[in-house]
C-alpha cells in the first residue's frame, strides 16, 4: 500500500462512502495519510448507540464532566487537516419516531451541529470552495434550540450549489441572498417563515425543491421561476396553498386536507398529488402533463375536479386507508380519455364499479393492478408478448378457453386472491365481449367453485339474472 503513487491512493480515498472508512486506511497506510489532506470531502455520520453508550456512561459516573462531545471534536479536527472541501456531509442518526413525539429531554448540545457557535468553528475557514452541505442534527437537542444556521450558511457560502438541513429549528432573520443555490432539501424542520416569503426571496435559483416535514407553515406559496422538481410534503393542514413554478416538470405534493389549492405550473410533466380530501382546487392549465399519480380518500371526488385531461398517457389511481370513494370508468375517461396506460393500487380495487356501457377501456395498451394479499402463492404476472412461466393455483379440472381477438398490448396482476382475481377476469372479459378469455391462461386452473363464481358475475354484469 505505501508504494502507490499519491494521485490513485487521493482517489481511492476519494471513492469512500465516508469518513469512518478513510480514518481506518489512514491508519493503515503511510500514503494514505499522506494524500488525506488533499481530501475535497468529509461525510461523518454518528450512530445512535454511540449516544446511548455515552449516556450510559455519563449515568454511572459520579462526575458528569469525565464525558466530551466527540462529535465535535472529531469533525474539527478533520476539517482542520483538509485544505480545499467541497463537500460536507454531517449527520446523527436519530430514534424512531416514538421516542422523538415523546417528551424525552436531553439538555446537552455535544450533538447539536446547527448550533451557531459550533457553525462559526469551522464555516468560515471551509466556505470559499465549499459546494455541497449536508446536516443532519439530533432532534433531542435541537428540537427546543432556534438555530441561526440559515444566515451563517448565507453570510459565508455564497458559491453553495446544494444546501440540505434536517431535524432542527431553523430561524429566518438576517438570511442573505444566495443566487448560487440550485437544490434545497430541509427535512422534519420546524421553520419560522410562516408563509415561505423568505424562502423564496432568498433562493430565486432554485431548480430542485424538497420540503418534507416542515413545521410552522399557515398560508405557504412556493414561487419560484425556475424550479423544475419539487416534492412537498405538508404536515400541518395549512388554509391554503399555492405554487407558483412556470418552469415546472415534476411535482410531488402530499398533504392532509388543505382548504384551497391553487397550482400553475403550465410545463408540468410528472404529478403525484396525495391528500385526504380537498374543498377548493384550482390549476392553470397543464400544457404538457404526461404522467399522473391520485391518491385521496375520495378518489372520485378529486377526479372531479380536474378539468378534461387530453394531454395525460399514465394514470394511477389509489384511495387512502378509511377513504370510501366509488367511482366508474365513465368519471374516469371523462377526465383522463387519452390515457394508455392505467394503475389501480390496492384500495381502489375495493372502490371500483365496472362501467356497463360502451365506453370499455378505450386507448390502454397497459394495465397494472395491485391486489389484496389474502393468499401469498396467489401471486401471478402475464403479458401479451409472452405466456407466464408459471401460475400457482390448485389442481382442478381446466374449461374451455377462447382466443382474446384484440388483447391488451400488457396486463399485470400482482398480489391476488380469489375473489379479487375473479373480479379482474370478469373485468376483462365483460370489456371484450361475453364469449372472449385470453389464451395466456391456458394454463391457469379454475376450480368449478370459482368457475361458478365467475359465471354469476356474468350474469349480474350482463342483467340474465
Amino acid at each position: 500500500m505505501d508504494n502507490l503513487p499519491e494521485s490513485l491512493a487521493l482517489e481511492i480515498l476519494s471513492r469512500l462512502d465516508d469518513s469512518a472508512s478513510v480514518a481506518c486506511c489512514r491508519m493503515a497506510s503511510k500514503t494514505f495519510n499522506s494524500v488525506f489532506p488533499g481530501l475535497q470531502s468529509i461525510n461523518l455520520q454518528w450512530r445512535l448507540k454511540w449516544y446511548l453508550e455515552s449516556r450510559s456512561r455519563v449515568s454511572s459516573s459520579s462526575s458528569s464532566s469525565r464525558f466530551t462531545p466527540s462529535l465535535k471534536r472529531v469533525f474539527l479536527n478533520l476539517v482542520s487537516n483538509l485544505s480545499a472541501l467541497e463537500s460536507v456531509r454531517i449527520g446523527v442518526e436519530n430514534p424512531p419516531p416514538v421516542v422523538l413525539n415523546a417528551d424525552f429531554e436531553d439538555d446537552g448540545d455535544d450533538l447539536h451541529i446547527t448550533d451557531g457557535g459550533f457553525l462559526k468553528e469551522w464555516l468560515p475557514r471551509v466556505s470559499g470552495a465549499l459546494k455541497l452541505l449536508s446536516l443532519s442534527d439530533f432532534w433531542i437537542q435541537s428540537s427546543r434550540r432556534r438555530s441561526e444556521v440559515l444566515s451563517l450558511i448565507s453570510a459565508h457560502c455564497q458559491n453553495l450549489i446544494e444546501l440540505e438541513l434536517k431535524n432542527a429549528w431553523l430561524s429566518v432573520q438576517n438570511m442573505n441572498a444566495m443566487p448560487m443555490l440550485t437544490s434545497l432539501t430541509l427535512e422534519l424542520i420546524r421553520l419560522d417563515d410562516k408563509n415561505l416569503t423568505d424562502l423564496n426571496t432568498c433562493f430565486p435559483n432554485l431548480q430542485v425543491l424538497n420540503l418534507i416535514d416542515v413545521r410552522g407553515l399557515k398560508m405557504p406559496m412556493i414561487h419560484l421561476l425556475n424550479l423544475k422538481t419539487c416534492h412537498w410534503t405538508v404536515t400541518d393542514s395549512p388554509s391554503y396553498i399555492c405554487i407558483i413554478t412556470p418552469n415546472l416538470i415534476t411535482l410531488r405534493l402530499e398533504c392532509r386536507s388543505p382548504a384551497a389549492l391553487y397550482i400553475e405550473a403550465p410545463l408540468c410533466y410528472n404529478l403525484h398529488l396525495a391528500l385526504d380530501h380537498l374543498n377548493a382546487f384550482a390549476v392553470k392549465k397543464f400544457q404538457n402533463l404526461k404522467t399522473v399519480q391520485l391518491e385521496c380518500s375520495n378518489i372520485r371526488s378529486l377526479i372531479r375536479k380536474f378539468h378534461r385531461m387530453e394531454t395525460v398517457e399514465t394514470l394511477t389511481l389509489d384511495i387512502r386507508a378509511g377513504g370510501n370513494s366509488k367511482f366508474t370508468l365513465e368519471v374516469l375517461f371523462g377526465t383522463f380519455p387519452n390515457i394508455t396506460s392505467l394503475c389501480f393500487k390496492p384500495r381502489v380495487w375495493s372502490e371500483f364499479e365496472v362501467w356497463c356501457g360502451d365506453i370499455g377501456l378505450k386507448g390502454v395498451k397497459r394495465f397494472c393492478g395491485y391486489l389484496s394479499v389474502v393468499d401469498p402463492l396467489m401471486t401471478f404476472s402475464c403479458g401479451y408478448e409472452q405466456k407466464p412461466k408459471e401460475i400457482c393455483v390448485p389442481k382442478s379440472s381446466i374449461p374451455a378457453i377462447k382466443p382474446l381477438s384484440k388483447p391488451l398490448e400488457k396486463l399485470q396482476i400482482k398480489r391476488s386472491d380469489y375473489d379479487s382475481m375473479l373480479m379482474l377476469l370478469s373485468f376483462l372479459i365483460f370489456n371484450k365481449g361475453l364469449d372472449l378469455v385470453i389464451d395466456w391462461f391456458t394454463k391457469f386452473v379454475i376450480s368449478n367453485q370459482h368457475l361458478n363464481k365467475l359465471q354469476f358475475r356474468f350474469s349480474l354484469m350482463k342483467g340474465t339474472g
